[in-house]
């Protein structure tokens, strides 16, 4: 995962696994944020072994819908990562994102490393001193265990199907202040 497991002096590549709702939410953004080089929908932080799209639904399996980041922390930091995903999402209701509702929509910050759960902790003591969201946080931070890749279906669904309803009537309006309020850190310019 990063340049110091495999030897190297310096980490070139950093994942960070988050969840904030429906992950196609968190896909579409983080794919747009320079430093970012991949992004994967999947499922985390639950007790089955490779669960389904379905039994992620189902809210008996204990998965979050997350997203895992790579990026390049010479180019954008944990922090600035985290600072981003708390203005897309709502980290003050838990289990629940608008319409979306369960355990598998939950804020959840998964940290890969004792680094990333200190990093993670500022940011959220950050958030919560500027009153951000005008409620407590309910984001969890808990650490990573295991990731099970989504489906290909729920990879890049925004950019896949920008014509379906979800995608314009929740995707779009999350993206579109996502662009507004990080204009200066977007791979490309704003369409």
């Amino acid at each position: 995962m990063s340049g110091t497991e495999s030897g190297h002096a310096e980490a070139t590549t950093e994942v960070a696994t988050l969840g904030g709702g429906c992950f196609w939410c968190l896909d579409a953004v983080f794919r747009d944020l320079r430093g970012v080089t991949g992004v994967h929908s999947g499922y985390a932080g639950g007790h089955v072994e490779n669960p389904t799209y379905e039994q992620v639904c189902g809210k008996r399996t204990g998965h979050a819908e997350v997203v895992q980041v790579s990026f390049d922390p010479r180019q954008l930091s944990y922090e600035d990562l985290l600072r981003v995903f708390f203005t897309i999402h709502d980290p003050t209701t838990k289990d629940r994102q608008g319409n979306d509702v369960g355990p598998q929509y939950r804020s959840v910050i998964l940290y890969h490393s004792p680094e990333q759960k200190a990093a993670a902790e500022r940011v959220m003591a950050e958030v919560t001193a500027q009153d951000l969201w005008g409620a407590p946080l309910v984001t969890e931070l808990v650490p990573f265990d295991r990731y099970w890749p989504g489906e290909p279906e729920h990879q890049d669904y925004f950019a896949r199907t920008p014509w379906s309803g979800y995608c314009q009537v929740v995707i779009a309006p999350k993206v579109a202040k996502f662009r507004k309020l990080y204009a200066d850190r977007l791979k490309r310019p704003a369409a």
